[in-house]
């Protein structure tokens, strides 16, 4: 069967109270956070790593920015009708708000509303998704159903063929009836069909549906959306509560029912202002090979035995735009899309669930280790010591793969600068007293190895009293960046700590002593501890103010 398009929309037809895709290029273009590429670019070869140097080239997060290619080829030259975004979803946290559309420091109220309130999706008739449906032979063939996509090679020289990667999919429970929506790679095999990865190991939906199906002895039907409004897309990465619709989770976000319309060849209903959607079944009988493919854990991700993928249909919109994210080793877009939302999440957790009032902040370490690994808790100062072990173990136990190695620090510790918290841990912390192993552990998102993992908790929080930082106070530091910058050197960006602070084991007579030195009064300074000459004391001893440091 050939594509068939329908006539142009009606003006009613695409009514939503949130923007679509192709409205979030626009709003990205309007900040000044799209780079278009009109010359030609190889989607084998080039067009992933060119994306990818943004993250690994030394660029600060705010200068990252999404990539529109407008004229795609691949490895034969061979040219596409469709353009490509890549990072257009969180290259860096400023795309990500304008996605969810509130500010940044916002965004965790924003989920957190979202999850207690959804807003169950409306269904429409008539949707842009279904301007071009191609199913029959359309699917088969050179040039055809999936071969006509330009599909990027997320990782050049070690991935086995292009993949689908900024996928929304769709499954129902054959219980309930409930949609589930996931994220997994989904890697082309022929025009008609795809090799598909979920995770057995990380409790997701899709999974559970597939058991169920292969129990009844039939076939799991999926819809795999690729471009769609991004709370939609924002949603299904998410750890959202089992048996809760993410469709309706995204029209909390946004405040009304998203638009759903239902597929043409499976009985699923999808957003009805998706780029693309692809239909199929997934066999529940056999499997094929699937990959190599670079994860997000940051590594490749070998070969394996994975699902089958028929695609039964692919609809998309007219003048569709394909969607794809940069992922595998952090910092990358898919680390940044969780971690907006998962340290929010995780704070809630935390102060309201547990009520330990004493965290301020969670941290969860980007660059490399894939924020499951290694988290950062945060905590006011004077906090309990049962307090802070209460967050440590209950940072743990709210997301299955998260928490390798969590540690707490104070408020003067920056948890982004791991600079900051290795000073914490190795001055505040005492392995032997303030370190605990919680054996038994899923081994979670990450390349295979042993079946079992564990967790490090370390308290490296102040236990009384220390002696100020080594740095010049912050009055004198700031003078002299007034200099520094009527000299015309080079712009400094401070790094914590950037001046010194007490830390309660400091007096005012030593403050006096400092603030006469600075004025030029060290000589005053010097015969005031004259006066203090004594016999019979030890070297080394500690003078505090109203001591004489007499045996």
């Amino acid at each position: 069967m050939a594509t068939e398009l329908e006539p142009d929309p009606s003006p009613g037809r695409r009514e939503r109270g949130y923007a679509d895709f192709q409205d979030h290029l626009a709003a990205l273009d309007a900040a000044g956070l799209l780079y278009r590429v009109d010359r030609a670019v190889d989607k084998d070869s080039v067009l992933h790593p060119l994306v990818r140097w943004q993250f690994r080239g030394g660029l600060a997060e705010a200068d990252r920015k999404a990539f529109l290619f407008t004229d795609v080829v691949d490895a034969a030259g061979r040219g596409y009708d469709f353009p490509v975004a890549v990072g257009a979803l969180a290259a860096n946290a400023e795309i990500y708000s304008i996605g969810m559309g509130v500010p940044v420091d916002e965004i965790g109220e924003t989920w957190r509303r979202a999850m207690q309130d959804p807003i169950p999706p409306g269904i429409v008739h008539d949707a842009p998704c279904h301007d071009a449906v191609l199913t029959g032979d359309a699917l088969r063939g050179d040039g055809r159903g999936l071969d006509a996509i330009p599909v990027p090679i997320s990782t050049p020289g070690y991935d086995a063929a292009p993949y689908l990667t900024a996928t929304c999919c769709i499954s129902a429970d054959p219980d309930t009836g409930v949609q589930n929506m996931g994220t997994y790679r989904a890697q082309l095999k022929a025009p008609d069909r795809l090799g598909l990865k979920m995770f057995v190991d990380l409790g997701q939906g899709g999974y559970d549906h597939w058991l169920k199906c292969r129990e009844r002895g039939r076939k799991l039907e999926m819809a795999i959306v690729v471009g769609c409004p991004p709370p939609v897309a924002y949603c299904a990465p998410q750890k959202i509560a089992f048996g809760t619709d993410e469709l309706a989770v995204a029209g909390g976000i946004v405040g009304s029912p998203i638009n759903v319309v239902r597929a043409k060849t499976v009985d699923l209903k999808v957003p009805a202002e998706s780029e693309f959607v692809i239909e199929g079944t997934i066999d529940t009988e056999y499997m094929e090979p699937e990959g190599p493919f670079g994860e997000s854990h940051g590594h490749i991700n070998l070969e394996e035995y994975n699902f089958i993928f028929e695609v039964t249909a692919i609809t998309h919109r007219r003048n569709a735009v394909f969607a794809s994210i940069i992922s595998q080793v952090t910092p990358s877009e898919s680390s940044v899309v969780k971690r907006v939302a998962y340290e929010p999440l995780f704070l809630e957790h935390l102060r309201d669930h547990l009520g330990i009032k004493g965290v301020r902040r969670v941290s969860m370490h980007e660059p490399l280790t894939n924020l499951r690994r290694v988290i950062v808790l945060q905590v006011a100062t004077g906090t309990p010591r049962t307090e802070v072990w209460r967050a440590l173990y209950g940072t743990t136990s709210f997301q299955q793969p998260c928490g390798k190695y969590v540690i707490a620090v104070n408020e003067d510790i920056d948890p982004e600068n791991a600079d900051a918290v290795f000073w914490a841990m190795a001055y505040r912390s005492n392995p032997e007293r303030d370190t605990a192993i919680l054996p038994h552990r899923d081994r979670g998102h990450g390349p295979k190895g042993t079946e079992e993992d564990s967790s490090l908790l370390i308290d490296a929080t102040l236990r009384g009293p220390l002696p100020p930082v080594a740095l010049p106070k912050r009055d004198y530091m700031e003078r002299a960046r007034a200099l520094w910058d009527e000299l015309g050197l080079p712009p400094l960006r401070p790094e914590p700590p950037w001046h010194g602070y007490s830390l309660g084991d400091w007096s005012d007579k030593w403050d006096g002593d400092a603030a006469r030195a600075a004025a030029g009064g060290w000589r005053d300074n010097g015969e005031r501890s004259r006066q203090k000459r004594r016999s019979g004391v030890r070297p080394n001893d500690l003078l505090r103010d109203g001591e004489d440091g007499a045996e």
